[in-house]
């Protein structure tokens, strides 16, 4: 571990904080690469002093023998998998787009189809060292500060900086074989999902659901060899394939990126993008999440021509109340496909408040939408959709569109519990408070 790099870094990042500290005004976590923050034309964000800590993008060590890996926040996880499958090992939980960070994965709400097992890369993790507003290193754990280690999740970099995580690794194969299994009902599909989650005979469950009546069960397993592989990160489109075949075969890193060359499916918003000739002369050049997100971010002042942004959003369902959501979805919101990951939260996280949560469900149902046109000058799908989870107890990530009151933002993320952190890590408020920058603009 060459942690004298790593310490100068910390340092100077460090330093720079406590004189933007004295200077004030508001700051930003400049990261490097790509944010997934879901681009939002005019983002108050931009205008906002960027903390450097690109830097801060190393492996620090792999230990195959206690399956831990140490790392610094800007390494992507596209970046970290080859590394730690040289040792038959790999995160827990790998989000579903190359260049999302390990440090982006734990602020925000990382998902896959291994979190019917595992809950979301943060729960596999052991240890942070974050930079505080005051330009302090504070090193906290389950064992250390666990009220500062459980509200780094979720907290979308408005506690500090974090600088190192130490997380744990699973066993992994060279690749995965994919068996694909077809419903025309919700509530076959629905069973079919919980049963697999309850029997755990697959490492991976997850769903995408075409249409009404076609839904597609996507279970996933480690194999050590493969009579062939395919691969989704040129001409060939991976969610299309689920409703042709009934079985494949993909490396590893593949499934696990399975969805970036689509950005899940946003690639079809630009005209004749699915198809092979477009694909083979361009695509090389323009799909792929950073691609996409780089080009949207071109396009702002265009995008701000629309009368809102389409809707690009995960929500977070009691499992109990999955049925009547996707009632719902399907007579009121009609867009497809829709991407469903089960979610196994292990115990409830302190910072959705007691209230909120009190339903007491272990198994949570992400649904995944993303790029809903949303031009119908009668009605808001983004507020729609959130108001709706509101309903059923659920939980939206923050990255998006966010329509909420004060009042009701703080019915669902606990403020107590985030205050005090905030008190002890950001006491000057040198980082925006989390409602301040989840509500970055207020579109209609």
């Amino acid at each position: 571990m060459d942690l004298s790099s790593h310490e100068r870094e910390v340092s100077r990042v460090a330093t720079t904080i406590r004189v933007q500290a004295s200077r004030g005004g508001p700051v930003r976590i400049d990261k490097g690469g790509v944010s997934h923050f879901v681009p939002v034309p005019g983002d108050p964000r931009e205008r906002a002093t960027p903390i450097d800590a690109s830097r801060l993008r190393r492996v620090l060590t792999i230990d195959p023998e206690r399956r831990v890996c140490v790392a610094e926040p800007g390494v992507t996880f596209a970046e970290l998998v080859p590394r730690t499958l040289e040792h038959g090992l790999v995160p827990a939980v790998v989000p579903e787009l190359e260049d999302i960070t390990l440090g982006g994965a734990v602020a925000g709400c990382s998902i896959e189809s291994s979190s019917y097992r595992h809950g979301g890369f943060h729960d596999g993790c052991l240890e942070y060292e974050v930079i505080s507003g005051d330009g302090q290193i504070v090193t906290c754990s389950r064992e250390k500060e666990p009220s500062l280690f459980d509200m780094i999740h979720g907290s979308y970099g408005t506690l500090g900086v974090l600088s190192r995580l130490t997380f744990e690794l699973v066993p992994a194969k060279r690749f995965v074989r994919m068996e694909y299994r077809r419903f025309d009902h919700f509530d076959a599909f629905n069973a079919a999902m919980v049963e697999r989650c309850k029997a755990g005979d697959f490492e991976f469950v997850d769903g995408i659901v075409h249409g009404p009546r076609d839904f597609v069960l996507c279970l996933g397993a480690f194999v050590d060899d493969a009579p062939y592989t395919s691969s989704y990160r040129w001409l060939d489109i991976y969610y299309k394939s689920t409703r042709g075949r009934t079985d494949d075969f993909l490396s590893t890193p593949d499934y696990f990126f399975r969805y970036d060359a689509e950005c899940h499916w946003l690639s079809r918003t630009v005209p004749g993008l699915e198809t092979r000739p477009v694909r083979w002369l361009v695509g090389r050049h323009v799909l792929g999440s950073r691609n996409l997100i780089r080009w949207s971010k071109r396009l702002d002042r265009v995008l701000g021509l629309k009368s809102r942004p389409d809707v690009v959003c995960d929500v977070f369902v009691p499992q109990r109340n999955f049925g009547a959501f996707y009632e719902w979805y399907e007579r009121d919101f009609d867009f497809w496909p829709l991407w469903v990951v089960p979610y196994r939260m292990p115990r409830p996280y302190p910072w959705i408040r007691e209230s909120h949560a009190r339903h007491g469900d272990e198994l949570w149902i992400d649904c995944a939408v993303y790029g809903k046109p949303n031009d119908d000058p009668r009605v808001d799908g983004s507020e729609v959709l959130e108001q709706k989870t509101y309903e059923l107890g659920g939980v939206k990530t923050l990255i998006s569109r966010n329509h909420y009151t004060e009042e009701r933002f703080w019915q669902i993320y606990d403020r107590e519990r985030y205050e005090a952190a905030k008190r002890r890590l950001d006491p000057h408020g040198v980082f925006p408070g989390l409602y301040e920058k989840a509500h970055r603009v207020r579109k209609s």
